[in-house]
């Protein structure tokens, strides 16, 4: 890392989330699923919240809709997910993971686990809790503005 950069603390965020980023796609295109880092976050984020709809996907991926749409579509035909019309606004969609998706997606949950556990080697349990609350209050600091 650059002397420059070394008490720019969010260039070192984005540094950790760049290398985070990295070694996550490598183990997407290593591992037996053609995914994407895109795909993946959709899958992430339609296991924690399923039933969403194109738009909060939209807003949590801060993308525009005709890219999710190509997103959605490419998940679909891997079968990964499926859209099925909400139960009162027919012209609504509403995403659900497929059993294989659920799959797919517990896989992505526990190679995160083990990258993290490399990105706290180290450090104690009180440290890992400061360096969460921390980081916590800069990320409220944002969401505030």
């Amino acid at each position: 890392m650059s002397e420059s950069h070394n008490d720019d603390v969010l260039w070192i965020m984005h540094m950790i989330m760049h290398r985070y980023r990295a070694k996550q796609f490598e183990l997407l295109r290593d591992g037996n699923y053609d995914i994407t880092h895109m795909e993946a976050k959709v899958l992430s984020y339609l296991g924690r919240y399923p039933g969403a709809v194109q738009g909060d996907l939209s807003r949590f991926m801060e993308r525009d809709k005709a890219q999710l749409a190509r997103l959605i579509k490419g998940l679909r035909d891997k079968s990964l997910l499926t859209s099925d019309p909400d139960a009162v606004d027919r012209r609504i969609m509403r995403l659900t993971l497929t059993e294989a998706g659920r799959e797919v997606k517990k896989i992505m949950h526990l190679q995160g686990q083990e990258l993290k556990k490399v990105a706290i080697e180290g450090l104690s349990e009180e440290e890992h809790q400061q360096l969460l609350s921390l980081v916590r209050r800069v990320y409220d600091n944002f969401e505030q503005q």
